[in-house]
Parts: C-alpha cells; structure tokens; sequence
C-alpha cells in the first residue's frame, strides 16, 4: 500500500487523503520526540508538494516591507534600550574551524568571499558594494572565525576591533536590513560571544560598554523581530542568538526561557521528522547543525545541559547531511548548495559530537543513498522545497549523482546559491533550472517552473517511490523506480525512472520511461533530453558506434554508459566547487522524440576495467 504525505508531512503513520490537499501547510511535526531515527527502507511513498504553495502573496510582502520600516522609527528605538550589560558571564567555544586563506585575506587588508576581494581600508560599512551573501557575511561577522584562524589572538584582535568599530559606527542606530536582519543579527551574536576575547581585549571602556551594549540591543531586536525572518534555517539562527544572550549576559533567565520557547517552535517548522531541513539543501543543513552546536557550547559555559530536544535535533539531523556524502567525503550538489569540501563536512559533523550512519532512505527530506561496493548513488526523490523556505530551489526531481571511490561519475552542475565573483547572478539562475542536473527534460521546459521572480511555480506535485531489494545471480541489487508529474499538465506524460545498482557496485542500470497520463497530448512529437552531467576529473570519448561513452577516470577505474532508445552526444557542462568556483567539465545527453504513446531510453553504466 502506498501511502501519502504532504511535503510538510503529518505525524508519522498516518495518512493523508487526497482530498485534504488543498487545505494547506500543516505543521512539519507535532512534537520534537517524534523524529524517526531509524533507517529502514519502504517499499511504497508518495511525496506531494502542497498545492497552495507560492510563496509569498503581493499583500504579504508589502506588508513585511512596511514592518521592516518600522524598525527605523523612534518607538522601535525606544523598545530597543534598557539596562547596561556590565560583562559577559563567560565564553563560549566555537568548534567549527575558520577559513584560513580568508583569514589571511583579511590581514592583509580586505574580505575575501567566493572570490571577491573588498579592501578594508576606506570600506564604507554603510553601503556595501558586493552581492547580497558577501554582505550577510560582513554583517553576521562570520569573518571572525576565518580571522582567528590565521592568527593568534594578540595577532587578529587590533583587526577584529578596528572592523568591528566602525560596523558599530555605520549601523549600531540605523536598524534596517541587512545588517539587522533577524539571521544576520543572531549569527552576530553568537560570532561576538564566540570572539568575545579579541573584541573586547583593548584598554577603551567605552567602547567595551558599546560591545556589551550592542549585544544586548540585538538580543532586543530579536525578541520582536525573529519570526518574521524566512522559516526554517533562519528563524532557528534568529531564535539561537536570543537564547545564547539569554544565557550569556547577567539576568538573562526570562530571555532565555522566552528564547527557548521560539527556538523549539523554530525547530518544528526547520526540519523534516527524519532531520532533513525543508529547504532541501544540504547547504543549509551544515548551518542549522553548525548553528545548534554553537549554541550547545553556549550552555556549556554556563555549567549547564542543553535542553534534550536540541540533542534530539542533532542526533537526526547529522545522518541526514551525511547521507549527501559521497566517497570523497564531500556533499553532493543539491538545491542550490556546492559541493562543500570533505574538511568542511567533517568539522561540522565533530562539532555536533554525533556519530552515526548516514540515513540510506530520507523519506520525507526527499533523498535516497544506495550503497554497494565502492559505488555511491544519490537520488532526488521528492518535489522542490516550498518556495517559502528557499531562494535557490532547484527543478531537479529524479536528478541522480554517482561516485566510484573518491571519483564523482555522474554530478549536478549545483552553486545555484553561490553566486559572487564567477557566478553572476544569470549563470546562478540557469543553474536552477532542470537542464542543470542529472535527469530528464522534455520540451526544453523544466520540471516545475522558475518564476521571473526568482520563485518556483508551478510543476511537480507528487513523487511515487518504490524501494526494495532484489536477490538473484551476481549476488543482488537494489532497485529504485520513481516518477513524477511535473509534465503531466503541459504535455500529457509523466516521467518514470528505474535504477537498478548491483550489489557488487561495477553497474548501474536505468531506465527512462514518459508514460502518457492526463489529458491526452496533441500535436508534434516533442524532444525530450536525458543528462547525464560528469565529473571534474571524468574524460569522455564516443565508441565506434555512437551508442556508448567510454569514461577515463583520472587515476581511476574505466566506465561505460550505453544506451538504447536514444542518441547519445558528447557537450561541453560545469561543475561548482563548494567554494562557489565553476569548473568545465562534460555532460553526456541522450536525445529522442515522445510520440503520442510515450518512449523508452535504456541505459547502462557499468566498470570495464
């Protein structure tokens, strides 16, 4: 039996009708203590994607930028004074290291960011002429922690003061975003608690009142601004800053318990029950693990436990991230993110001090993790995020990526919410769409739609899935066979694909299907696309006889994919570090026309040697 759920999924076990569709979201879960941390696998799901999903309406965004306006006015100032923090009751640790080369950067005059250099010296913190993720950067001070990296204290704090100084100068009055976005101030919070002993370290008291002050007026801020910044990843850093104030500055027992009320809301709305977050990227979930372990440490220094549901949280939400990894120990390229470095992955997973496997089946964060040998395959298998939780959703459903070992195969291009010095903003676009990822497009359309306006419209609605284990000669396989309807409405077919890994993991082997559903088609046969987008280090060359692609690993094993129903050409595609640098790699595309009965591409990828 197959079962449904909506894409904010109701409790476990239970079952969602069809016609409650329209009724729109429900909560991501009833309670904390229903996260699933098991992993076995099921059979049958269907994942739907709410149909009352579009973002926010006209109504709701003039009226959130009429209550951003407010935060300039004298009643919101009034609301931010009060009694004069006299110290800090202790330090926390950070335990996720710096960027070493930014730091450096910052040393020797200017901010470095995705390959974007700022000099420091007549900077004019004001007005920041750089991309909206290199400000959240300066704003947030995420800078520190590069900074401390590449320095002693005695060496970086005359830095981090200096910067620091004039950031206070430029916007310690003038409350408006970015710099006072609820995100961007509870990072800032937990960043100046973290550094507070290179901020705070010179003989100027006025200015060390102004820190302390500062804090404390953010920690204001955020007690009537945190839930009005974007759901999921941000309103749990914005609810994090206030219970870290909470427990940081002296008689901050009433925030802390108010802060802690917000940041267990916050949690219920962030994540998926089996700890995936509802933006689907794993960007995102290396924050919100790096985020609660910052606050852990914050408890710490108080002698104190943090609450058991912030545990729970992590001991989900790292099998989760981790189930993105592949051999090389980096993440895959999903929902916009890069793949992020195997050193970066790692230190967020020892900050969390949870080791676990990986998830093999996300069931309702939407991935599944098949296993056999040395071979690693990653599938999309659910709708896009809603487009409340995300700027860069991706049209990637049934997308697939493949490793052999610490080799990349089959790659998303990713880095869509990258964008800075070699990404401009039309390329981070493109990079969104289907065409970008390692699946199937027909008609040159994507899956679900990418509004003018950066949102996703209209597309994927639901997601079948049918997981199981096979037996046989050769030792086994996994199978997998998904479809989606997110052509169903425009051109009268669905798209299903089978894959089958075998057990000793030397192949893989797939099937696309576009299956007529719906109202019948007319017209002329439309085209249809299967990309297969390959890894950095991945050479391509076409047999004799145009059906096949022999793949050159560099210092690696040899593949072939083979395919039947389609031609196959070799194209020139990217690929996006996790630092947000594009590099050029191939893609192999099998082309073919849909007739009014639909098509069938078979293909194979298997090791040769």
């Amino acid at each position: 039996m197959r079962h449904e759920a909506d894409i904010a999924p109701p409790a476990r076990g239970s079952e969602l009708p069809a016609g409650e569709l329209d009724r729109g979201p429900t909560p991501v879960h009833n309670d904390v203590d229903r996260f699933d941390s098991g992993d076995s696998v099921e059979t049958g799901k269907r994942l739907i994607r709410l149909s009352e999903d579009r973002g926010a309406s006209l109504a709701d965004r003039i009226a959130a930028r009429f209550y951003r306006l407010t935060w300039r006015t004298p009643l919101h100032a009034l609301r931010l004074r009060g009694r004069f923090p006299l110290k800090l009751l202790g330090v926390p640790e950070d335990p996720i290291p710096g960027d070493p080369m930014a730091g450096k950067a910052l040393r020797a005059g200017h901010f470095l960011y995705r390959g974007l250099k700022l000099p420091t010296a007549r900077l004019d913190f004001a007005n920041l002429p750089v991309p909206p993720a290199f400000a959240d950067y300066i704003h947030s001070f995420a800078w520190l922690r590069d900074l401390a990296s590449a320095g002693t204290r005695t060496d970086v704090a005359p830095i981090a003061e200096a910067l620091q100084r004039r950031w206070i100068e430029a916007h310690d009055e003038t409350i408006a975003e970015p710099a006072w976005r609820p995100d961007n101030a509870g990072w800032r919070i937990l960043f100046w608690l973290a550094y507070a002993p290179a901020l705070l370290s010179t003989d100027d008291h006025v200015h060390r009142s102004r820190v302390l002050n500062g804090i404390a007026r953010t920690a204001r801020h955020l007690d009537r601004t945190a839930d009005s910044v974007r759901p999921g990843v941000p309103q749990l850093v914005a609810w994090a800053g206030i219970v870290a104030a909470g427990l940081s500055l002296p008689g901050g027992e009433p925030r802390r318990s108010f802060g802690e009320a917000g940041l267990r809301r916050a949690l219920l709305g962030c994540f998926y029950a089996d700890g995936g977050t509802i933006s689907r990227a794993p960007a995102m979930q290396a924050d919100a693990i790096a985020v609660l372990s910052m606050l852990v440490r914050v408890y710490a220094l108080r002698r104190l436990d943090a609450p058991a549901w912030i545990h729970e949280t992590l001991a989900v939400a790292v099998p989760a991230l981790t189930a993105l990894t592949h051999g090389d120990g980096g993440l895959g390229s999903w929902q916009g993110s890069g793949a992020m470095r195997p050193d970066a992955v790692d230190a967020i997973v020892k900050a969390s001090g949870i080791r676990a496997r990986p998830l093999r089946q996300a069931r309702d964060w939407g991935y599944q993790r098949l296993t056999a040998g040395r071979s690693l395959l990653q599938v999309d298998a659910a709708p896009p995020p809603v487009a409340r939780a995300t700027d860069a959703g991706c049209a990637s459903t049934l997308a697939i990526e493949f490793s052999d070992g610490p080799h990349r195969l089959i790659v998303n291009c990713g880095g869509a919410a990258l964008a800075g010095a070699l990404i401009p903003a039309e390329l981070a676009r493109g990079l969104r769409t289907t065409a970008a990822h390692s699946t199937l497009t027909l008609g040159d359309q994507n899956s679900t739609a990418i509004l003018p306006d950066g949102t996703l419209g209209k597309g994927v609605t639901q997601v079948e899935i049918d997981r199981r284990e096979i037996s046989g000669e050769g030792g086994g396989a996994s199978r997998l066979e998904l479809s989606h309807d997110g052509y169903v409405k425009r051109h009268g077919f669905a798209h299903r694909r089978l894959l089958i890994l075998a057990n000793s993991g030397k192949e893989l082997r797939g099937e696309d299907m576009l299956v007529p559903q719906g109202r019948k088609r007319r017209g002329d046969a439309l085209e249809f696309v299967i990309r297969f987008h390959l890894g950095p280090d991945i050479e391509p060359s076409m047999t004799a006889d145009g059906q096949a692609a022999l793949l050159r690993i560099t210092n690696g094993a040899m593949w072939q994919l083979r395919c039947a129903g389609a031609s196959m050409r070799i194209e020139e595609s990217l690929w996006v570090d996790g630092d947000g640098r594009p590099t050029p790699t191939y893609q192999l595309e099998l082309t073919g026309t849909t007739p009014a009965g639909g098509a069938s591409v078979g293909w194979l990828l298997r090791c040769i040697g």
